[in-house]
């Protein structure tokens, strides 16, 4: 099990932060790739920001930002987009987590990944690196006999998501880009923090009183905070090697309760109700709930993937080259992390 060490951690971040190129961050909207932009602005560099026309630009509010309009759905649109600019790197942020239709994994996380890629290979574009955020969850439950083991970069992808395998197709388009493409790809574990909003949904939860999990058999759960994502980013882009495919948590495993029992402590420990169902009963709420969905027009939380990911029992992963190789070092705990995100979520009132 990994512990940071602040000394190793200052350094690092002190070599990232020479750079004071372009950058184009896609996403940029979204929940990190906000952070990834403030990150970017403090260390001085010149700031695009890839964002649509319905994009909420409530977390972009600095003026050094420069803002472009990117449509994925084309190369060639892409290309006649960034005609004229010519950016040092890039961060792939953008994508969906959620879906009403599955084929919309594909066309946006997979095909988006492939268009952007090929134009700027088309544009023959002389960037430094590119960084595509992808997911621990490209593997799927590969590993889930007792007693639980890391999955490691030498293990197979299974993915049993429709996001796992549009995250995996994505990562396999970056793997077949032109020779010399300098792409790095980051697969973080579970990630929490401010302007998040799905494990808001659990605080919420239980602020009214009610916790809820699935499942009898031990779960082995890993978390990343949103600031440890940012730093691994800028260390990749310092100096990761192109190719190179990194996990990243926080180093230390979890049961299912912690998480819960911390956000419990920061909100002043309301009473509550703790339920824990079966597997199967998870299967069927979901089912329905995907139905619903289609029926309704709306998405929701409980879906097909949803019940996969509670499922699944084993998160464990091994970060141990994204240290020895990029020097990552996470500073936030899971306490500490879940202090700051509660404390944003009150200070903004969604709690």
């Amino acid at each position: 099990m990994f512990h940071w060490n602040n000394n190793y951690l200052c350094t690092a971040l002190q070599d990232a932060g020479n750079m004071n190129n372009s950058i184009l961050i896609t996403g940029a909207s979204g929940f990190i790739g906000s952070f990834i932009v403030e990150e970017a602005l403090r260390r001085n560099m010149e700031v695009w920001a890839a964002v649509r026309p319905t994009s909420s630009r409530r977390y972009l509010t600095d003026a050094r930002i420069h803002f472009i309009e990117l449509d994925f759905s084309s190369s060639e649109r892409l290309q006649k987009q960034m005609a004229g600019h010519s950016f040092d790197y890039i961060v792939h942020a953008a994508g969906v987590t959620k879906c009403l239709h599955t084929a919309d994994f594909e066309r946006v996380n997979t095909e988006g990944t492939r268009h952007l890629a090929e134009a700027i290979q088309t544009v023959k574009m002389p960037i430094k690196r590119f960084v595509y955020l992808s997911s621990l969850s490209v593997f799927g439950a590969i590993k889930e006999q007792m007693p639980y083991e890391e999955i490691t970069e030498n293990d197979h992808p299974k993915p049993n998501t429709a996001y796992g395998k549009s995250k995996l197709k994505a990562e396999e388009c970056l793997d077949s880009a032109e020779y010399g493409f300098p792409y790095i790809v980051l697969r973080p574990t579970g990630v929490y923090g401010p302007r998040e909003r799905d494990y808001f949904l659990m605080a919420k939860s239980i602020q009214n009183h009610l916790d809820f999990a699935v499942g009898y058999r031990r779960q082995d759960i890993t978390f990343v905070y949103v600031k440890d994502v940012v730093q691994a980013v800028f260390l990749a882009l310092d100096h990761g090697k192109s190719g190179r495919k990194y996990f990243l948590s926080d180093g230390q495993v979890y049961q299912s309760s912690t998480f819960s029992n911390l956000i419990h402590n920061e909100i002043g420990r309301p009473w509550w109700l703790r339920i824990t169902a079966p597997v199967w009963l998870l299967r069927i709420v979901t089912f329905f709930g995907e139905q619903w969905g289609h029926l309704t027009g709306r998405m929701t939380a409980l879906n097909n993937d949803k019940y996969n990911i509670l499922k699944q029992r084993n998160w464990r992963c091994d970060i141990e080259p994204a240290v020895d190789e990029l020097g990552f070092h996470p500073q936030y705990t899971l306490e500490q992390g879940v202090k700051e995100t509660v404390a944003w979520y009150k200070d903004n009132h969604w709690l």
